[in-house]
């Protein structure tokens, strides 16, 4: 019993300094550009590329169609089409001041919420 209640403390503590500091941050970005070195030096080594499959972008594109209508869904379509043009749309719409000429302002943030 005192395993699990130790194990719950330290599970707490790592999703409080995950979520609510910045102490994690480095550790976090060190261990993705690990993998990604790894990725880049595998990629030279074998010529080939290695391909993500996002699984997520299905599931929200469904959570974000319900409330769009047809026109914001064919606009949707459009940046839904890769992982860099979806890190483009972020980059340039999904900050405090931004506006997109098709989406409204709620439709908006809720795509940058879902993505």
């Amino acid at each position: 019993m005192r395993g699990w209640i130790g194990l719950a403390i330290i599970a707490g503590v790592i999703y409080y300094f995950a979520t609510e500091t910045d102490k994690l941050d480095k550790p976090i970005n060190d261990i993705k550009s690990m993998f990604t070195k790894a990725d880049n030096k595998l990629d030279s080594m074998t010529g080939t590329k290695i391909i993500r499959v996002d699984k997520h972008i299905p599931q929200v594109k469904a959570e974000i169609y319900e409330r769009l209508s047809t026109i914001e869904i064919r606009e949707l379509d459009g940046i839904f089409v890769s992982n860099e043009s979806i890190a483009e749309f972020k980059n340039q719409y999904c900050n405090s001041s931004a506006r997109h000429p098709v989406f409204s302002k709620e439709n908006l943030q809720f795509i940058c919420d879902k993505i």
